[in-house]
């Protein structure tokens, strides 16, 4: 048992190795540009580990996503049930794809468009990213709907489609955002998810304010 679990800690440290070896290089050079052996070396593993672990290049940004996504989720779910006004939480997750991050810098965003490049080309690994646009998809419209069940709100579109409609929305925002970023503020882009979910003023969860009597 204690050759079991030291071999099963062993392959976690290589793993976690090869992932963050591959942020700092895929930030700072772009993923085209950083070989699988460049990576192994940074991360002083075989390139053999790294095609052991992830199968190569492409399964190895996957699972850096994959991390980057999970951080962001746990992030931005952590207090969402208690917003009444789902503008911050709009605001926090514009800033989650938009602004600089330490462990990922600005590069989540060109990430994300290099890998569904590789999908949209790649019979193979297509489907294994529009899996995980889906499981993004699904985290998106199951937390929004959590949320609008906890105050009262009702949402226009099911979760499947509410998911779709958000994660389409931020990303088309941050490409045009990437380039010009004074064309899309936050601030149009919260009113923008307010307005896709049917929420007035970009709050909800309150009660229209009631005519004045006489």
């Amino acid at each position: 048992m204690a050759t079991r679990r030291t071999q099963a800690e062993r392959k976690s440290e290589t793993r976690t190795r090869l992932i963050d070896a591959a942020a700092e290089l895929f930030a700072r050079k772009g993923f085209h540009a950083v070989s699988a052996e460049a990576v192994a070396e940074a991360a002083d593993r075989t390139t053999g580990a790294l095609y052991s672990h992830f199968g190569g290049k492409e399964g190895l940004l996957l699972a850096l996503l994959e991390v980057w996504k999970q951080r962001t989720v746990e992030r931005l779910t952590a207090e969402i049930h208690q917003l009444p006004d789902p503008a911050p939480h709009f605001a926090a997750m514009w800033e989650a794809i938009t602004a600089p991050a330490e462990d990922r810098g600005e590069a989540w965003l060109l990430l994300e468009i290099e890998l569904w490049q590789h999908g949209a080309r790649d019979p193979v690994l297509g489907p294994l990213i529009a899996r995980r646009f889906a499981e993004i998809r699904g985290q998106l419209g199951e937390g929004l709907a959590d949320w609008a069940e906890a105050t009262g709100t009702s949402l226009p579109h099911p979760p499947d489609e509410t998911g779709a409609l958000v994660l389409g929305l931020l990303l088309g925002c941050a490409l045009q955002h990437r380039l010009a970023p004074e064309a899309v503020p936050q601030e149009l882009v919260v009113q923008a998810l307010s307005t896709l979910l049917g929420l007035r003023d970009g709050s909800a969860g309150n009660p229209p304010p009631k005519e004045a009597r006489p």
